[in-house]
Formats: structure tokens, sequence, C-alpha cells
């Protein structure tokens, strides 16, 4: 299996720096970085660590789902995968990921409701973005479009 890589240049002090995250292996994009922006409610512009798993759990957690959709039965449509990853203070010292929420609404032919949900749980323990994040407290809301 292929290797990913990004790459970050930083310069300055945490307060007064900024950097730019590449991703590297597929050379699709640039982000800026700031720890200023990455503690505000507003990103203003600027990417996060947070929103870089945000995106990675999503995307994988949606690849995950269709499998296991297939594998019950059934056939993905379409499935809308929002992960909500939360920075807050680590007791410990510093900052920590305080919790990641999966939320899914998915269209999908031949499967039940509890059939939808059992295949959503087995994909949130599947996803080997899941299984990276095994110290943070991961939540799931998946339901089918009505």
């Amino acid at each position: 299996m292929p290797t990913r890589t990004a790459r970050t240049g930083w310069t300055g002090t945490l307060q007064e720096g900024g950097g730019k995250v590449e991703l590297t292996s597929s050379k699709l994009a640039t982000f800026e970085v700031s720890f200023p922006r990455r503690a505000a409610d507003e990103a203003g512009g600027f990417t996060s660590p947070e929103e870089l798993i945000a995106a990675a759990h999503s995307a994988c957690f949606a690849m995950a789902l269709s499998n296991e959709v297939a594998q019950a039965g059934g056939t993905p449509q379409a499935l809308d995968v929002q992960a909500d990853v939360s920075l807050g203070p680590d007791p410990a010292g510093g900052f920590k990921l305080t919790g990641i929420k999966l939320t899914v609404r998915g269209e999908v032919d031949g499967l039940s409701a509890e059939k939808f949900a059992a295949a959503a749980q087995a994909a949130k323990a599947g996803c080997p973005v899941s299984k990276a994040l095994t110290g943070v407290d991961i939540t799931l809301d998946a339901a089918l479009e009505e």
C-alpha cells in the first residue's frame, strides 16, 4: 500500500508565526496555518490540524461505510458524512482533541434503518482513521434520509 505525504513549513513563534501545509503527494493544494486562527472560533481562511483530521476522517468513514453497506446487501446511492473535531485544554497541560462527532445521512437501497445503523457502527470501528484516533472519544449519528 502507498505512503502519502504532507509537509509544513513554519516560521516564527507560536503566537506570531505561521506556516503553510502542503499536500505533497497529490500536489493539490497548500493551506495557511496559524495558532491564533486554530484557537479562534472563526478560521478566517486558515486551516488547522483539526480540520485536516476532520477531512481525513469523513473521507475514510465514507469509504468504509460504502463497503459495509454493500457487505450488508445494500446499495449506497449517496452518503453525506460530516466530521466535527474539537480541540480543548488538556488537564495534563497544553491542548488535546476532546472529541470527534461523525454525522452521516445516507440514501441506501436495500437496507433497513437498523441495518444501516449497524453498518455505520462497523464502518466507525473499521475505518483506519478511526483506528488511529482511538485515544479520542468518537461519537456517531447515523440515519437514512427519508
